[in-house]
């Protein structure tokens, strides 16, 4: 048997196996007690339906993994990549608008396969637990523009790699790096002015107390913005969240909507003070330089199992191929991929933590932040007991109940 077709059933066979196992493992560590540190924030109903959220997603996940992994390796033993590219070598075209038509018909199809699961848990189970807001019209026009922003941005930049692959000799995956990473920069411009506007409608935050004491406390530290603004999230859902955007003297305030009915001045303050932390600590800049490098170690990787025959033939391809090549790295990839997310959000983590510190520190409040963090994680119905390998493989965010620890340590 094809050694590469070993490898790559043993990583999709792993990657599914310990993914459910985790999951089932969360479910167990889901204990029917409220902890102490929220009796004066949840009821035990709240608590209850929190509980469910959880359990109902997580079997949810788990049935999507299951049926998705298994038409993955149907498509992938019965020669599906090959007939694909059968087709898409028909009409004749050159060598990379056949590329992109053929990294477009998968993606097309990866879509088709995961659009019931996404209609089901948007309409159903959000639906189900007071969260969806989204109308069939909206999530019909948000799948219409996500696939011509696909087209718009994913077409040139996919071209472009091809292209330095084909022609461009040893130094294409240098190449397709520094074009990539200065592509990427352009687009984080571009997002806040064009893209972010597509979705969603930004309103200048109106003249209030609020926004004096955010004016106030950001001439405070020093910290630079071009405005205050509210985004309408309770088009598609009651969930809370806050964020920046943009760079230097462009940075941007935005709250969603939800979140400024559900919490108070102070509590928006600490919030702002968390996400303030992140810039005053470099951690943007420290992330965005480690997603560079790894960029880079893809590209080189990838430069490796250019048209590999034995790759080739664990796919049953005919014709070796350099789009092809790009598809098929990813799956080799995986591995890798997953322990370098793990390291990601291990150092995520403690951003998160530190970002906690800054914001005791400089509003001289912690109990703000930990109000605030206790009313968010009610109004998103989050788990407040995880598993401790689910935190470690997949959670980006410490959980509240040791974030709140850990503030309660900066107040002592």
């Amino acid at each position: 048997m094809n050694p590469w077709l070993i490898f790559i059933l043993v990583v999709i066979g792993a990657s599914f196996l310990v993914n459910t196992a985790i999951s089932l493992l969360n479910l167990q560590a889901l204990s029917p007690n409220l902890p102490e540190e929220f009796t004066d924030t949840y009821d035990q109903e709240k608590y209850r339906q929190s509980q469910a959220y959880t359990r109902v997603q997580t079997i949810f996940s788990v049935l999507e993994s299951s049926i998705i992994t298994a038409l993955l390796l149907l498509f992938l033993l019965s020669g599906g990549f090959n007939l694909v590219d059968q087709f898409v070598r028909g009409f004749g075209l050159g060598t990379i608008p056949t590329g992109i038509l053929y990294a477009g018909l998968l993606t097309l199809l990866s879509s088709i396969v995961g659009l019931p699961f996404s209609i089901y848990s948007t309409f159903k189970i959000e639906a189900q637990f007071g969260f969806n807001r989204t109308t069939a019209k909206t999530y019909i026009t948000d799948i219409i523009k996500s696939i011509l922003l696909t087209i718009v941005l994913g077409t040139p930049i996919l071209a472009a790699i091809l292209w330095f692959f084909e022609y461009t000799g040893s130094h294409a995956w240098l190449l397709c790096w520094v074009g990539t990473v200065t592509f990427g920069f352009i687009v984080q411009f571009l997002a806040p002015v064009v893209i972010m506007p597509l979705f969603n409608k930004f309103t200048p935050l109106e003249d209030s107390p609020l926004k004096e004491k955010i004016l106030t406390y950001a001439r405070l530290q020093n910290f630079k913005i071009s405005g205050i603004f509210t985004m309408d999230g309770s088009k598609r859902s009651t969930k809370l969240n806050a964020f920046f955007t943009g760079f230097g003297k462009f940075r941007k305030i935005v709250f969603y909507d939800t979140l400024l009915e559900k919490i108070d001045d102070d509590e928006i303050i600490s919030v702002l003070a968390h996400e303030m932390g992140h810039f005053k600590r470099h951690h943007i800049w420290k992330m965005m330089a480690i997603s560079i490098l790894q960029t880079g170690l893809v590209f080189y990787l990838l430069s490796l199992f250019l048209n590999n025959p034995g790759v080739f033939a664990a796919f049953k391809m005919e014709h070796l191929s350099i789009y092809a090549s790009l598809i098929f790295f990813a799956f080799l990839y995986s591995p890798f991929s997953t322990l370098l997310s793990i390291l990601f959000n291990i150092m995520l983590r403690a951003h998160e933590f530190e970002a906690d510190r800054y914001a005791a520190h400089t509003t001289g409040a912690p109990e703000n932040l930990v109000r605030a963090l206790k009313k968010l994680s009610v109004a998103n119905l989050s788990n407040l007991t995880p598993h401790p390998a689910m935190v470690f493989l997949s959670y980006s965010h410490p959980p509240v109940l040791q974030r709140i620890k850990a503030l309660r340590k900066v107040k002592s």
